[in-house]
């Protein structure tokens, strides 16, 4: 049986662009990983592909992305082998935290160990696009911009050491319905280019003050929680609050560990599902 680390991802910064031809949207993002992770276990079975969980709310079928990464190796590869896919759920479903894409991008890496395929991460990576915008990213792990749909990734320093808080509140969002509502005339910037400058030169305050998400004003309008957990993590003393991807789950970045107890405590009388983790931010978290 192998296995594989799936670590969860928050967004320091997401940008929307524009709109493409092919109607996504184009966007422009720096993601890192933190020390939340799901197990990804698996091993050969006769035919087929099996998806067991640990989480009722995560599906056992073709829905799971997981389950569309075995299903597209075997099929570009000829693979006529089964496998079994186990999932030890920790990453909050339907988060904004890249869940599901990284249980697929840990299951692409390893059956691409059991089958023997010898594909190099930027040929997983190619592949994971066509299953989610994330599961790129998720396929490298560390810290990069992504840009396109999220499927060009270009590897980032690590950010500086320091704590994520993470709380998500009891709603699931729809990120197809968060982009629906989406006006170009009408969307802060983030400055995509003060974050690369910050972890280019471990700037922790410089990095505080460049997070930023443009999908955040939406879903907070749409789910005034998300807006009422930003503000209480910030009057808790986080150093810095965002929105990761579309929701609903708000990051608070925390320097000292100190601080780090009153506002997990905090938070925890407003959420149940609240994390209190390291930033990690290099690949060698994958291992």
């Amino acid at each position: 049986m192998l296995y594989e680390k799936a670590p969860a991802k928050i967004n320091l910064t997401l940008d929307v662009l524009h709109k493409r031809s092919d109607g996504f949207h184009e966007v422009e993002m720096i993601m890192t990983t933190v020390d939340l992770a799901d197990r990804v276990w698996i091993r050969p079975s006769h035919r087929g592909i099996t998806i067991r969980t640990s989480e009722r709310f995560v599906p056992n079928d073709r829905k799971n992305l997981a389950y569309q990464a075995a299903e597209l190796l075997q099929k570009r590869f000829g693979v006529t082998s089964g496998v079994e896919i186990i999932l030890e759920k920790s990453i909050p479903v339907a988060a904004g935290l890249a869940g599901g894409s990284s249980d697929a991008a840990a299951t692409l890496r390893g059956l691409n160990r059991l089958w023997n395929l010898q594909l190099p991460d930027e040929d997983l990576a190619s592949l994971g696009s066509e299953i989610g915008s994330d599961v790129s990213f998720c396929v490298h792990g560390g810290t990069a911009l992504a840009t396109g749909r999220g499927e060009k990734i270009e590897s980032l320093p690590a950010p500086p050491n320091c704590w994520v808080i993470l709380a998500k509140p009891a709603i699931s969002v729809s990120t197809a319905d968060i982009y629906r509502h989406v006006d170009l005339s009408n969307i802060a910037h983030p400055s995509t280019q003060n974050m690369i400058d910050a972890l280019h030169t471990g700037d922790y305050q410089k990095m505080c003050q460049s997070v930023g998400n443009a999908l955040e004003p939406i879903t907070m309008k749409l789910y005034p929680q998300v807006s009422i957990l930003k503000e209480q993590m910030k009057k808790f003393g986080a150093d810095a609050v965002l929105m990761s991807g579309s929701g609903p789950t708000v990051f608070g970045i925390v320097k000292h560990e100190s601080r780090v107890p009153r506002i997990y405590n905090g938070l925890k009388g407003f959420c149940r599902e609240v994390y209190a983790v390291r930033m990690i931010g290099s690949r060698h978290f994958l291992a």
